[in-house]
């Protein structure tokens, strides 16, 4: 690995961070090696990334990263990927004690949900191509700049942003600080349509003649669209020949449709006995802000990279990220310069202020309301190890394998009646499978 004081390497992080705000990083980028590449050279990323919950949603990814230095300086940055989800996810309705049946979000059939299981959804399938495209160039000696531009389609949601940075050297290029920006314009088509907000779930004989009109009551359209605003800025220092540190702020304003319009909240009794299903509701506006911090140190052999982040946002959502990596070489035994790459992540959130597993009947219904779990109170962390060498004349191929494991916990709120017999709170496991190669 490349002395950390190298200047390429440098701007490279920074980038790497900037990328992933402004919606242009990739995983298998921030994966790769950190070797530079010539000028007139093109260097490629590629990856393929499994992800499986436990009775839940899977996911398959392929990544191409393809990157060219020219003589100038200049680099073009082009990515693509595609991924596939499939499985079931949660409705956000609680679960219960006797059978419950609900309506699929397109209104075109009916399903089941045994005694005391938490209720999902088993339609849940979606295939997604995003295409990515970032040049940077210097513009002024210690000036460097880059645009890029985002375009990603799924079956009912067509994303498009740019972005821009600049980035600034001094101190003899060991400080960097840098701008950036991005714009995004997302278009939501739901199968379906976009639901009336705290409308019930219409659940009965789907073949009846009036069933169609009585769906479409519930409807307010069938496109909505949200817009995103993120700033960021960094600062970059080279503390001595080991030491890297870097810091950024980040600002993102989102308005428009934030509402999940596949998500529902149980409308319960007294004795927590469901009485209605009612689509749930958020706020069309929402400001997320972020501090990070990151340092890495290489040691004689072995280099350790740990992070923090802190954000907050005016859902009253607060969350903690620590996120560590620790490089260790093996030497040729087990492969050319092959190495071993632990990795640990513990993240808290807190819970939004209009987050509630469920609604009691008889009381008054609040502006917003959603039961779904990601807004939550929560507790997650990641374990997992990497394993790397060099092949084929300087090639890296990469294998990685993680665990993940998120606990959503009560955020304050009683359960009643037979709520206490069901697991209102139920984990998420997963597994992560990854293989890398660049070239």
């Amino acid at each position: 690995m490349k002395n950390i004081t190298e200047k390429p390497n440098i701007k490279a992080v920074l980038t790497i961070a900037a990328a992933t705000l402004l919606g242009t990083n990739s995983l298998a980028h921030a994966e790769s090696n950190t070797f530079e590449t010539e000028p007139d050279e093109w260097k490629f990323d590629t990856a393929i990334l499994y992800y499986s919950e436990a009775d839940r949603v899977s996911a398959g990814e392929a990544i191409f990263n393809a990157q060219k230095t020219f003589d100038t300086e200049e680099i073009l940055n082009l990515k693509l990927t595609i991924d596939t989800l499939t499985g079931a996810s949660a409705n956000g309705a609680v679960a219960q004690a006797t059978v419950q049946t609900f309506t699929r979000p397109s209104g075109n059939g009916q399903y089941q949900i045994a005694p005391a299981e938490t209720p999902l959804d088993d339609t849940f399938r979606d295939t997604r191509v995003q295409l990515n495209a970032q040049w940077t160039q210097p513009i002024a000696p210690d000036y460097t700049a880059s645009g890029g531009l985002h375009l990603s389609k799924e079956y009912d949601y067509l994303s498009l942003g740019i972005n821009g940075n600049i980035a600034v050297d001094f101190d003899r290029k060991n400080s960097t600080f840098s701008a950036g920006f991005s714009y995004f314009k997302d278009t939501f088509s739901p199968e379906g349509g976009l639901p009336q907000a705290f409308s019930s779930m219409l659940i009965g004989d789907s073949n009846a003649d009036s069933w169609d009109d009585d769906f479409s009551a519930t409807r307010i359209g069938s496109e909505d669209d949200k817009t995103t605003v993120d700033i960021l800025l960094g600062f970059t220092q080279v503390i001595n020949r080991r030491m890297l540190m870097q810091f950024n702020y980040s600002y993102s304003t989102v308005d428009g449709y934030l509402t999940d319009p596949f998500k529902v909240l149980s409308v319960v009794n007294n004795n927590g006995e469901a009485q209605d299903y009612i689509y749930e509701s958020r706020p069309d506006s929402r400001v997320k802000q972020s501090v990070f911090a990151q340092s890495l140190y290489h040691f004689d052999t072995t280099v350790l990279d740990v992070s923090y982040r802190y954000m907050w946002d005016d859902w009253k959502i607060k969350s903690h990220t620590i996120d560590s990596r620790f490089r260790i070489p093996l030497g040729d035994s087990f492969g050319k310069e092959s190495y071993l790459q632990p990795h640990f992540r513990f993240y808290q959130q807190s819970a939004a202020d209009f987050y509630q597993p469920f609604l009691i009947d008889n009381e008054s219904i609040p502006a917003f309301a959603s039961a779904d779990y990601r807004i939550g109170e929560m507790t997650a962390y990641t374990v997992g190890l990497k394993y790397g060498m060099l092949v084929n004349n300087g090639h890296e191929l990469s294998f990685r394998i993680e665990y993940y494991s998120q606990r959503p916990t009560d955020a304050g709120f009683d359960e009643i009646g037979v709520l206490k017999s069901v697991d209102l709170y139920p984990s998420v496991d997963a597994v992560i499978a990854q293989v890398t190669y660049s070239f």
